[in-house]
């Protein structure tokens, strides 16, 4: 066993420098006592398909919020009271969201490895453990070695990626490096953003190349391989890459222009270059090909003969269940890892005992502004709609039985009146309803002042802006007579077809072509119940024009992708590739005064903290401080 964890230390050499600062016993640690050795885990088929899903177990828990950078770090949600109370959950992305992130002890620290997040060098060193023993096991099929192959080129893509997106230009992990290494070499520099692009383009080119016995189109046996990689998946993180390194954060910045590697070559390339986006657009339009022709589409709600519901309830049940149907025709890559606390944090306790905890927390509450962020029923922005009241949307006003989405006879703000679908099937609050399999007819009534049946019942456990996250609920979680919970479990949904087509529309608008995103933009306003962009803009503006320009489609692009894909962790990265994060992220978070029980107080702006972004500081982690001690060859992000 000591030999062993001395040659899988020497043979990953490169992670000593890029991972671990400390000594040669702390690196050992890592590897559990009961690791067979490398001969032994490549000696047949079996023991290899073992090593396979090592490397599948390094990709980071996208489903838990806790551990998804983009999720709580940015300006969609809030939970604690601040300053923070104490709880188990995780602190660090809120520390982020507070700009309170330290080259010292960085947060979410997928580099090294530390509190809510794992090294992802060690990931990408299995997956190169994985390819360069493959070829040992004499029992392994020819067939089977080749998708095999193909599915951890994809999952090392994946992780250099993944830290791509975080880090920005990162050292390039190939090969692990053999016993026989200089110390030297060991200490690897970063790579130029352009050359990390292309390095994994490369990779998922390799990974969707082929016929037959490479990745498979789409996954037959669904009993035993889902969540596994397909062609289609591997086309699509191509998309979303590409997509990322033609943006702004990545192409033309000259914020990092002197961010630079030892040897003085220049990390950010400073000159924009429009053929970035044309060659986006092209990876969409190849991974949309792809993703439909094996047999994904929009989903779309279809009721059973024991569940009646108007023509509002299946639109947002479409809308809903496009995330947390359990493997649905829309999902293109989605992560086995456990939804249920998620689920859990999402939900309002509705059992009306105070002070029970029966794992129901609705802490996972969306702030105003993204209250705000979502069109009106005529599909245009709150602040366009010429036949909407926007200046007294915070004003109080009572409710009748054809309001849309609001309970009858009650009260709420004009804000909440006359919305998208999207709205109401992404958000609950006090007023809303819920529709749920066990509450059918009526569906639940969310009513959330103090004493009610939602409202806050403990000193932690509850929405602290007055909002509830309904999108990310699976329809069939159940609250018992007792308050017991079960939920159904759905897949985390890494990348779906909505997702393809907003990034399509957005490619395409960049290289000048303002006609065909049109028709991507509209199938998605279709399943969400909303007109066209052309008959919206056109009828419902105060800027009928918008749509026709470039710069105002772009505007129409990035908004409906930020409502369609809300609370899916896109936004977080989306602001920052788009370079808007410095704007959206210093402004202040408010929510409704929830401690209170009248409808007039409870219905009170609060102003909950004010959120803080360092620019251009931020947009880029930072490189742990004593990482850069031990390998003099990284360099640290501009600002850090």
């Amino acid at each position: 066993m000591k030999l062993f964890k001395t040659t899988y230390l020497i043979l990953s050499a490169v992670a000593l420098t890029l991972v671990i600062p400390s000594c040669k016993k702390g690196f050992l640690d890592i590897v559990p006592d009961n690791v067979p050795t490398l001969d032994n885990a490549f000696t047949n088929r079996n023991e290899a398909e073992k090593f396979l899903f090592t490397c599948y177990s390094a990709l980071p828990n996208d489903a838990n919020p806790d551990f998804n950078p983009g999720m709580n770090t940015g300006d969609e949600f809030w939970i604690y009271p601040n300053p923070l109370a104490s709880d188990y959950a995780s602190f660090e992305p809120f520390n982020i969201a507070q700009g309170l992130q330290s080259r010292v002890n960085p947060a979410m620290n997928y580099w090294d490895g530390s509190g809510s997040a794992k090294s992802l060098w060690l990931g990408i060193r299995n997956c190169n453990i994985f390819l360069e023993n493959v070829d040992k096991p004499i029992d392994l099929q020819p067939y089977e070695k080749e998708r095999w192959i193909a599915e951890v080129k994809f999952l090392k893509a994946y992780l250099h990626w993944y830290l791509f997106r975080m880090y920005g230009p990162i050292p390039i992990v190939d090969k692990n490096l053999p016993i026989t290494a200089s110390i030297e070499e060991v200490k690897l520099s970063r790579k130029p953003v352009d050359s990390v692009v292309n390095y994994i383009a490369d990779l998922l080119d390799q990974a969707a190349a082929g016929q037959g016995s490479g990745l498979p189109d789409k996954i037959l046996n669904a009993s035993t391989e889902l969540g596994r990689i397909t062609k289609p998946a591997a086309l699509a993180i191509k998309a979303r890459l590409l997509v990322t390194a033609a943006s702004p954060l990545f192409n033309g910045n000259a914020d990092f222009s002197n961010l630079r590697s030892k040897d003085g070559q220049p990390l950010f390339n400073p000159s924009y270059d429009v053929k970035k986006w044309q060659r986006a657009a092209n990876a969409c339009k190849a991974a949309i090909d792809a993703a439909e022709v094996s047999g994904a589409s929009l989903y779309r709600f279809i009721p059973t003969s024991l569940q009646v519901v108007d023509e509002a309830t299946k639109t947002e049940m479409s809308i809903r269940n496009a995330v947390c149907q359990k493997w649905n025709q829309e999902l293109i890559w989605g992560s086995t890892a456990s939804t249920n606390y998620l689920q859990r944090t999402a939900c309002p306790n509705l059992f009306a005992a105070p002070q029970f905890d029966n794992g129901l927390r609705g802490q996972l509450a969306p702030t105003l502004k993204m209250a705000e962020l979502f069109y009106t029923k005529n599909g245009v922005p709150i602040t366009e709609d010429k036949t909407w009241d926007y200046a007294n949307r915070y004003t109080l006003k009572a409710t009748t039985a054809t309001d849309q989405g609001l309970q009858n006879n009650y009260q709420t703000v004009g804000l909440h009146f006359d919305r998208e679908p999207r709205f109401y099937a992404d958000i609950a609050f006090d007023g809303s309803k819920m529709y749920m399999q066990s509450n059918q007819n009526p569906p639940l009534n969310i009513q959330n002042k103090l004493t009610q049946i939602s409202a806050k019942k403990q000193s932690l456990y509850y929405s602290i802006t007055g909002y509830f996250t309904k999108k990310l609920i699976n329809w069939n979680l159940v609250i018992g007579a007792n308050g017991g919970i079960t939920t159904e479990n759905y897949p985390w949904p890494i990348i779906r077809l909505g997702d393809l087509y907003l990034l399509y529309a957005e490619a395409l608008n960049e290289t000048g072509d303002l006609a065909t995103p049109l028709t991507y933009l509209n199938k998605i306003r279709d399943r969400a119940g909303l007109q066209s962009v052309e008959s919206s803009w056109t009828n419902f503006s105060n800027n009928p024009g918008k749509y026709t320009s470039q710069g105002g489609l772009r505007d129409i692009i990035q908004q409906e992708r930020a409502i369609e894909m809300a609370f899916e962790g896109s936004r977080f990265w989306d602001l920052r590739r788009w370079k808007k994060a410095g704007a959206q992220l210093n402004a202040p978070i408010y929510g409704w005064n929830v401690s209170t029980a009248s409808f007039a107080d409870y219905n009170t702006r609060v102003l909950l903290f004010n959120q803080t972004f360092v620019s251009p500081r931020d947009y880029l982690w930072p490189i742990k401080e004593s990482n850069l001690q031990v390998n003099p060859n990284l360099v640290q992000n501009t600002g850090w």
